[in-house]
């Protein structure tokens, strides 16, 4: 194991924002192609640029050390990355000695009905599905490979090993917009939370993101005609702003990097699978974690490292979709950056 020579400090950016948060890419491919986070045609890295297993629990437990109290594990779609769950078998000693809180999962739902029992073996008590639409021809368009019943299958494998599950849904103007009330319905039928996203604009892709983008706010004001919403303090340690909807009893949450975005509360850095520290979703401010990790056994290295990244956090980011028309903010993909 890494020996310290010194305590580091807890994180805390030059804004006064503590991080506490880490989400981490332990790979850049999925077995999905959507429409709005990909091109149909990626070309991904090679095994030899990314970080290993052993490595990303090193870097882990590093942010761990200095306060952070909840992971999520990302991608791409992290349950495609060979023998990942030796990652979270490694990762739940945190939560069996209690300095993590949280170890949680982004997934698309290919794979989950093949791991969700052993992810609840390890501590995980939640996970984040991304599911746009309920029609399998739907699905099939937005995805381009993925198969609606494999995911649905997942989702209810994930609440049978009692994980608390909450679907993503990226709002899309004219694609699923006229399912976000049956996507509510499903959602809170089967006791799950809903967190609706507006499209970012990150990487290059085949379509037109004008032509994708739907406003939040004017989703908010078309459900208002049908349900009763009433604002939440409730917060699972993200960007999401939610609300109880009384007709159901259940939870929407709305996360707005356009309409309404959420820097000045930004707890969160992201890791990706090479190693690169990213301090902001929608900036290119980042370090590079991998370099320390490897040229040194102690720890003394990529702390100074992840201290480089607080001093450099953004203050926040520029999305605007209207003004960019179809190009990126920046030039990564999600997938490349960690969902």
């Amino acid at each position: 194991m890494p020996i310290d020579t010194l305590t580091p400090a807890p994180l805390v950016d030059t804004f006064g924002r503590t991080v506490s948060y880490l989400r981490i890419s332990v790979t850049d491919r999925c077995d999905f192609r959507c429409v709005y986070c990909m091109s149909e045609h990626m070309s991904f890295l090679p095994k030899k640029d990314l970080l290993t297993l052993e490595e990303i629990d090193r870097v882990a437990s590093a942010f761990v050390a200095r306060g952070v109290r909840k992971l999520r594990i990302t991608g791409g779609e992290p349950l495609v990355r060979r023998n990942v769950m030796s990652l979270f078998r490694a990762l739940s000693r945190h939560l069996a000695g209690g300095a993590l809180q949280e170890l949680t999962l982004t997934t698309n739902g290919s794979q989950l009905a093949r791991f969700a029992g052993e992810l609840a073996d390890c501590g995980v008590r939640r996970v984040n599905v991304s599911l746009d639409t309920l029609d399998a021809a739907t699905f099939k368009q937005i995805t381009r490979w993925g198969d609606l019943a494999r995911v649905m299958e997942g989702i209810a494998a994930a609440k049978k090993a009692g994980l608390k599950v909450k679907i993503n849904m990226v709002a899309l103007k004219n694609a699923n917009q006229h399912e976000i009330d049956d996507m509510l319905r499903f959602c809170h039928g089967e006791g799950h939370d809903l967190t609706l996203i507006e499209t970012m604009p990150l990487g290059e892709i085949e379509e037109d993101r004008t032509d994708q983008y739907l406003p939040l706010s004017q989703v908010r004001r078309a459900l208002e005609e049908r349900y009763t919403l009433t604002d939440l303090p409730d917060s699972t340690g993200g960007p999401a702003r939610y609300v109880r909807v009384a007709e159901t009893g259940g939870r929407v949450g709305f996360i707005t990097p356009l309409t309404h975005n959420f820097c000045e509360s930004c707890n969160r850095v992201r890791l990706n699978c090479t190693g690169t520290l990213y301090l902001c979703l929608g900036q290119d401010h980042a370090v590079d974690l991998r370099a320390p990790v490897r040229q040194s056994e102690a720890d003394d290295a990529l702390n100074a490292a992840i201290d480089e990244g607080m001093a450099i956090k953004p203050r926040g980011h520029d999305f605007v979709i209207e003004r960019r028309g179809a190009a990126p903010a920046v030039t990564r993909h999600m997938s490349s950056t960690g969902g």
